[in-house]
């Protein structure tokens, strides 16, 4: 298969800082010399720094999406696979609008389904699913190339278990498909009979249990380990075309002992042997 692993090394506005310094980690850590052991034709793209020179969070976040959409719609024209390596959740709406996604399979601990009129503490991450389903930040999406917003009836929210009080009063009204990881196969089936075709699965990393992999500063207790979210994430993929990826938010200094870069290898190794249609004895089903 050949893949593209598009590198975008932004938190928050910051470029290389925070959980922007987890894409090159995860480059660092082996992902490139797994997936061509793997038997896939494999290159890296760096969007490099965008926005504008102050760093604005808000700013520099669009035009990172803007950068991620461009690159993705080329590498999908060359026939590549595209795999977003992105501090950041709301990269995600770029890798969307890309792929001309018609619907999301988002797991994270968060909801991310904050707008600005919600926010508690005003972070445009937990604002990324709203834009993804065009709930804010509605003009600044509209300049991402490509952007379509996903109808929440065609979104899968696993394992959201860290939510604020305006979050599940808002999911309360919305149509997303909620599971946790054991219950993958009946929910993807729910995103089927929605009319999904073509899915974006977007993967943050603190949806683990911190016990069991700690990539972040901001894990809470609970969650699936490595192994449920890897067979998930594959069981999905048999049942639904996966156009593209995003793995998010690993901020590698909260891994002392590099225990993240494999297990993300192992994940992707066994999530595109499935979206290939290739067996793989890995997937552990």
């Amino acid at each position: 298969m050949k893949l593209s692993i598009i590198l975008a090394s932004y938190d928050s506005g910051h470029f290389h800082g925070g959980c922007g310094q987890g894409p090159d980690a995860l480059i660092a850590g082996g992902l490139v010399e797994a997936l061509t052991l793997a038997g896939h034709e494999v290159d890296v793209e760096d969007i490099g720094k965008v926005g504008d020179e102050q760093g604005r969070e808000i700013a520099t976040g669009f035009a990172v999406c803007r950068a991620v959409a461009e690159k993705v719609r080329d590498v999908r024209e060359e026939g590549r696979f595209p795999i977003v390596l992105t501090g950041n959740c709301l990269t995600a709406s770029g890798a969307v609008a890309g792929e001309n996604a018609d619907s999301i399979i988002w797991a994270d601990q968060h909801g991310d389904l904050n707008t600005p009129e919600t926010s508690i503490y005003g972070f445009l991450d937990g604002m990324a699913l709203s834009t993804v389903l065009g709930l804010c930040w509605k003009p600044m999406a509209l300049e991402i190339p490509g952007f379509k917003p996903i109808d929440p009836s065609r979104c899968m929210l696993i394992d959201a278990r860290d939510l604020d009080p305006d979050e599940k009063a808002l999911l309360e009204t919305l149509p997303v498909i909620r599971t946790e990881c054991g219950g993958a196969a009946g929910a993807v089936a729910k995103l089927k009979a929605a009319g999904a075709t073509r899915t974006h699965m977007h993967i943050d990393l603190d949806v683990h249990d911190p016990k069991e992999l700690q990539a972040n500063r901001y894990m809470t207790e609970g969650g699936p380990n490595p192994v449920q979210v890897r067979r998930a994430a594959c069981i999905m993929a048999k049942e639904i075309p996966v156009v593209g990826i995003t793995i998010s938010a690993y901020d590698p200094a909260f891994d002392a002992q590099a225990e993240v870069p494999p297990l993300v290898g192992q994940l992707l190794t066994d999530l595109l042997a499935v979206v290939e249609g290739l067996p793989n004895e890995g997937a552990a089903l």
